[in-house]
């Protein structure tokens, strides 16, 4: 048995690491526009650097999963976070747009292997009882990404180049792996403690990937295409874009916090409320958008909302992985990236044909129908060995 103070350093530590994958997935949304000038390429280009990434990640996730299915984790996450700072690095020294494509891909070929792996690796560290706070710290760290590693990477990268942002970022990254190498226990995949669902249900799994694939996509198609909405609907200045989407990054960091409360108890219903607040808060976003105080609170609740779902939705991976829960964790990461790439482009082709304010009402609509689809899972049979269904809440979500 790992000793709990261990235990708790090794998962500060991943979740050190999911923030850095974070700011390095989605860094170049910062940078667009000095990349874009310095490497004499539009803006379409620089973006596919996100985009490409998120379809890496989608395709990638099972295969390495199943060709690594034998290695220790710890040695596959520190391996995972070596290819990370390198990648990162070689980004920061790529001579032409193609090296730093390429660079970009083998980074999201890591992040595609560290996701599938990482909650399963450490959250076996803990017992059952204590899961989903757990995994709801773990998602702190991609939460703090928007909130910190980002807004610090674009101000290094308007001060001193876009390069210099990418460096500073590979050096963090070989810090980090350094202490999950240290923190992080050897021990074999099929000796976790989290290795397989506490309560597998094939069809259970099946209706998670689709509530997330929906779900995601309904959020990405608003989010994405924010900055315009507060600018064009809501009426706000350029100036006051930074403070907005600070307050928006303090309300997702928020998320994971309140969610953990009550995962290990009552995992479904931490599934289902964020799910009803993000419909709820893109609904009201379309209707009261354009007055400036409704469009702030309904930023930061969409924002809350969508944080709290990543660890509630992990979480529910691990109660019913029909096998292995790595193979579990992989489907789910595959199923974020498909919707976020497709909520970015249903939301790009919603502009140009009815206007920025139609994308709140398309998400919403999307995160309804996911809601729709969660709803079909409560009305299953009870989960036969889920520690967190207690008869109470059973009883309570089957009469809703």
């Amino acid at each position: 048995m790992v000793p709990r103070r261990r235990a708790t350093a090794a998962l500060a530590a991943l979740s050190a690491a999911a923030c850095c994958y974070v700011t390095a997935e989605i860094l170049p949304v910062g940078l667009l526009t000095v990349m874009a000038a310095d490497l004499h390429r539009s803006h379409a280009q620089v973006g596919l650097l996100v985009t490409g990434y998120a379809v890496v990640v989608v395709i990638a996730s099972f295969p390495l999963v199943r060709v690594t299915q034998r290695v220790p984790r710890r040695h596959l996450l520190a391996a995972a976070l070596a290819v990370l700072a390198v990648a990162t690095a070689a980004t920061a020294l790529a001579p032409s747009y193609p090296v730093l494509f390429a660079a970009r891909l083998a980074t999201a070929l890591s992040q595609a292997l560290f996701w599938a792996i990482a909650a399963p690796a450490v959250l076996g560290l803990f017992p059952p009882e204590v899961r989903g706070r757990m995994m709801a710290r773990l998602s702190v760290g991609a939460s703090l990404a928007p909130v910190l590693g980002v807004p610090t990477g674009t101000w290094l990268g308007q001060q001193l180049g876009w390069r210099a942002a990418f460096a500073a970022l590979a050096a963090v990254c070989l810090v980090i792996c350094a202490a999950v190498t240290a923190l992080v226990p050897t021990v074999a995949p099929a000796d976790g403690g989290a290795a397989r669902g506490t309560a597998p249900d094939r069809r259970r799994y099946g209706i998670l990937i689709l509530l997330t694939a929906l779900g995601v996509t309904g959020a990405l198609t608003a989010y994405t295409y924010v900055t315009p909405f507060l600018l064009e609907v809501s009426g706000f200045a350029a100036a006051a874009l930074g403070p907005l989407l600070l307050v928006a990054g303090l309300a997702g960091l928020g998320g994971p916090l309140l969610v953990g409360r009550v995962l290990d108890r009552y995992p479904a219903v931490g599934l289902l409320v964020p799910m009803g607040l993000l419909t709820a808060a893109l609904l009201a976003l379309f209707a009261v958008g354009g007055f400036p105080v409704a469009a702030i609170a309904m930023l930061a609740l969409t924002s809350l909302a969508y944080g709290a779902l990543p660890p509630a939705i992990a979480h529910r991976a691990f109660l019913v992985a029909p096998g292995s829960t790595d193979m579990a964790s992989a489907g789910v990461s595959a199923a974020f990236n498909v919707g976020i790439a497709s909520g970015s482009l249903l939301g790009a082709a919603l502009i140009g044909w009815t206007g920025v304010r139609s994308v709140a009402l398309a998400g919403a609509l999307l995160t309804a129908t996911a809601l729709a689809v969660a709803l079909t899972d409560i009305r299953l049979r009870p989960l036969a060995s889920a520690a967190g269904d207690t008869p109470m809440i059973k009883a309570s979500l089957k009469s809703s």
